[in-house]
């Protein structure tokens, strides 16, 4: 009898763990090499944060919209809870399991460690390995503000905005086409090119990133400085979304099981969207850390509703280069080596985003 009691005793923690598993259907089971693991829906799931924290990955997960962002290096993944639709570099996949929420921590089926992440991220992270990945921007549009019969602001020696628009962004595409780059530009001389064409044109460009150029105004004459923006988040990402589930059609890699179902695609474009204003975060980051220390006056990172911006369906950011209406500042846009060097100065900053540099001094005080 005192034998069988201490055999009772030896295996209660098994027996409470094995009941605690049929009751709950989950089990910690450390079956995976360097993982803790959780049977969930018949399959093994791991912690994603333990996951990200042993290959580098920096990532974000918002309560609100249940979305997960991945990020390291030049790869980005989105995922949402409870959805087995994700998407690897813009190219939508499948997850065996949906990715879940357990104890309060977000789990990834083991699966998407083995298919995903071992195949984008092979080695462990190592932090005093780290290298700039290679420059991956191919095709880049160039939209210059206003034209024709649009003059844009006008300086108060009659500096038309229309003007240092066309000739910086045609000296953007020349610095771009150096290294290598595709440039399509909305405009290459001073013609009217409605709103709507400007986003056609980008949308059907196959580009990887948007650039709108403009000059600024203001009553106050005292205003100053270079600044960037992007699509504001009251821009409604699932509006979007519907709209192109409706009019566009996929073009992402491996998306064609999506295209006859309406929901997989809104759901699709709701997460482009929402990487999109992400990408289009960071690039105006890159652009604004590389004019401040150039000596240019910067005045931040912004968010707006510009309607190019709101169309576009990529990363996208409107400049704003300087004001007209200051007068020291329309003398410096009426010089050509000012308009060079900030076109040098945006190309830098190009590539500081296509290598996924950190985010900018500037950027962190936001």
């Amino acid at each position: 009898m005192r034998e069988n009691k201490t055999l009772f005793i030896f295996f209660l923690p098994v027996i409470c763990c094995l009941l605690s598993a049929i009751l709950t259907g989950c089990v910690t089971v450390p079956s995976r090499p360097g993982y803790s693991t959780y049977n969930l829906h018949g399959a093994a799931y791991i912690s994603l944060a333990q996951l990200c924290n042993s290959r580098g990955i920096d990532w974000q997960y918002d309560i609100f919209t249940q979305t997960v962002t991945l990020q390291k290096g030049l790869h980005h993944i989105n995922m949402r809870i409870q959805d087995t639709l994700i998407l690897v570099d813009g190219a939508a996949r499948r997850l065996e399991r949906p990715v879940d929420i357990y104890n309060g921590m977000v789990v990834v089926p083991y699966s998407f460690k083995e298919r995903t992440i071992d195949s984008l991220f092979s080695q462990a992270y190592s932090p005093s390995s780290q290298t700039l990945p290679s420059i991956t921007i191919k095709k880049v549009v160039i939209d210059a503000g206003h034209g024709g019969k649009d003059a844009g602001a006008i300086g108060r020696t009659g500096l038309r905005e229309k003007d240092v628009n066309l000739d910086i962004a045609k000296r953007l595409a020349r610095l771009l086409r150096e290294k290598g780059i595709e440039v399509v530009m909305t405009r290459i001389s001073d013609i009217y090119v409605s709103l709507e064409k400007r986003v056609a044109i980008a949308n059907n460009s196959g580009a990887d990133i948007f650039i709108s150029i403009h000059s600024n105004a203001n009553r106050v004459r005292s205003l100053s400085g270079f600044e960037v923006y992007y699509v504001s988040s009251t821009v409604s990402d699932s509006r979007r979304a519907i709209s192109a589930a409706t009019n566009v059609p996929l073009r992402l890699a491996s998306a064609s099981f999506a295209s006859n179902s309406f929901d997989l695609k809104a759901i699709l474009w709701d997460m482009i969207y929402t990487a999109n204003r992400a990408e289009s975060i960071e690039l105006a980051r890159s652009i604004c850390r590389k004019m401040d220390r150039n000596g240019v006056k910067v005045l931040g990172v912004k968010a707006a509703r510009f309607e190019v911006l709101r169309g576009a369906r990529m990363p996208a950011v409107l400049i704003e280069v300087g004001f007209v209406s200051n007068l020291s500042e329309e003398r410096m846009l009426r010089n050509s080596y000012f308009r060079e060097r900030i076109s040098e100065t945006i190309v830098a900053g190009i590539q500081d985003y296509s290598r996924n540099c950190e985010l900018t001094a500037i950027a962190r005080k936001r």
